[in-house]
C-alpha cells in the first residue's frame, strides 16, 4: 500500500498529492493519504466519488486524517 504523507499541508494540495499517487497507481492498488488539513474530510472524499475510485476508510488519529482508497479499474486517473 502506498502511502502520501500530506501532513502539513492545506487544501488543495492533499487531493492534489492523491490525484497524482491514483495516476500512477494500477487498478486495484491502494493507497492511503495522511491529511491534517480539516478540510481534506470535504474535499477528498468528494474527489474519490467525483473519479470513481473506492474510498474503502476514515480514520481519526489525534490531529491527522487517515484516508485509505482503491483504485478502481474502470475509473479516470483524475
Amino acid at each position: 500500500m502506498k502511502v502520501i504523507d500530506a501532513r502539513g499541508h492545506k487544501c488543495p494540495t492533499p487531493t492534489l498529492k492523491l490525484g497524482r499517487a491514483l495516476r500512477d497507481a494500477r487498478p486495484g492498488d491502494r493507497l492511503e493519504l495522511i491529511a491534517d488539513d480539516p478540510m481534506a474530510r470535504i474535499d477528498v472524499p468528494h474527489f474519490v466519488t467525483q473519479t470513481g475510485h473506492h474510498l474503502d476508510s476514515i480514520d481519526d488519529e489525534g490531529s491527522a486524517i487517515r484516508f485509505r482508497i482503491t483504485r478502481s479499474d474502470a475509473a479516470p486517473t483524475g
